[in-house]
């Protein structure tokens, strides 16, 4: 069984980084924020990274794809969810960008 390395690029860092500062900013508009929010979040995307460590070709192919490696990944979170988008290059999934399905450009 291969076991895939999960490596992210530096754009998909900083999509993580604008989405939990998107996610607090949604937060703390609520009648209720919930401060735990960003741990959750952390934790819903290293589970479902977890999963392109051994089966990264059992997620859809994306929308684009140019190739059969070009994959996105749905993260569930809350109401909507995240999608990461990668592909697979040997035995490393490269993931490239990451957004959330709520943020205005999400297409």
């Amino acid at each position: 069984m291969t076991v895939y390395r999960v490596v992210l690029a530096d754009e998909a860092v900083g999509d993580l980084l604008r989405i939990e500062d998107f996610t607090i900013e949604r937060e703390l508009a609520s009648a209720t924020p919930d401060l735990d929010v960003v741990r959750r979040l952390r934790d819903a995307v290293d589970r479902a990274l977890r999963l392109l460590e051994f089966s990264p070709y059992s997620c859809r192919k994306a929308a684009r794809a140019v190739n059969h490696r070009q994959r996105e990944l749905i993260i569930p979170f809350g109401s909507a969810g995240l999608i990461a988008a990668f592909e697979v290059r040997g035995e490393v999934v490269r993931i490239g960008a990451i957004r959330h399905q709520l943020e205005q450009d999400y297409k």
